[in-house]
């Protein structure tokens, strides 16, 4: 049986890094002011065991219990396509005309995550995004925030990035996760210091006026390998709680700014409007 753990020397930690980033206290709290349950050996993941229910499955948000994926171990990808003909480019390298003001920062041709998230000027519906990713090797941090980022779709679905070569987190929070609510198929992560892919195919919910009619559905596919197929989403992504209410109408891709300095590169996107 796993052991609820609260320590207070992660709870400090936690505020003085996250508070640094300029994340909001409330933020933190939110994430460490559960009761965490902590793995005793790499078969055990971590999670929280006062969490909601997930109506949808028998597992709870964050779910120390589930399954953990299985682990694949491909080869590093070699193939790293550029954008066809019909793609929007929001990033290759030489600048961010593409997104929101930042203050994340060029480097070598990448843009490396520091403070804040890093959003689209342009909304979208449905669309296939391609994106590419590497997370710091040796990255001196806690267990959370191993190569922590994550992919919002319409800036309410997120596609969880993470080091989960390395690190278990709780399922529903691995690499390739639709975060909070369905883990991937399987652990296609290299190890962290290693170029990945993501290509992403979305489509967003459909509504008959103020009536939904259809959920957001979402295929990802990780280094060649499909880890999401036509998953259904069932709301807007949030840590720890159930899903929120689906948006109507297009929106950003937003990348997430929790203080790991992911590098990303080599990102476009191909509308599917009606």
């Amino acid at each position: 049986m796993k052991e609820s753990v609260m320590k207070k020397n992660m709870f400090s930690r936690a505020l003085l890094t996250f508070a640094a980033c300029g994340v909001a206290l409330s933020y933190v709290y939110s994430v460490f002011a559960h009761d965490l349950v902590v793995p005793k050996n790499e078969n055990e993941s971590y999670g929280y065991s006062d969490s909601p229910q997930q109506p949808w499955s028998e597992y709870r948000v964050h779910d120390p219990s589930r399954p953990i994926p299985k682990k694949i171990n491909p080869e590093p990808p070699t193939y790293f396509p550029k954008a066809p003909s019909d793609a929007i480019v929001l990033f290759d390298g030489t600048n961010v005309d593409a997104w929101e003001p930042t203050q994340w920062k060029l480097v070598d041709g990448t843009i490396e995550c520091t403070v804040g998230a890093f959003k689209t000027k342009q909304k979208f519906g449905a669309f296939q995004l391609h994106l590419e990713w590497r997370s710091p090797a040796n990255f001196e941090g806690d267990w959370g925030n191993q190569g922590n980022n994550g992919v919002s779709l319409l800036g309410a679905y997120e596609i969880q990035i993470f080091d989960s070569f390395k690190i278990n987190n709780y399922p529903d929070g691995a690499c390739g996760s639709v975060y909070g609510q369905t883990p991937p198929l399987v652990n296609a992560c290299t190890p962290a210091g290693n170029w990945q892919t993501y290509d992403i195919f979305f489509t967003p919910a459909k509504f008959d006026g103020d009536q939904q009619i259809a959920s957001p559905r979402v295929t990802v596919v990780q280094n060649g390998i499909m880890i999401q197929n036509n998953t259904e989403i069932y709301g807007s992504t949030n840590h720890f709680n159930l899903p929120g209410p689906n948006p109507k109408g297009k929106g950003p891709i937003v990348l997430s700014g929790h203080g790991c300095p992911v590098r990303f590169r080599n990102i476009w996107i191909r509308p599917f409007d009606d």
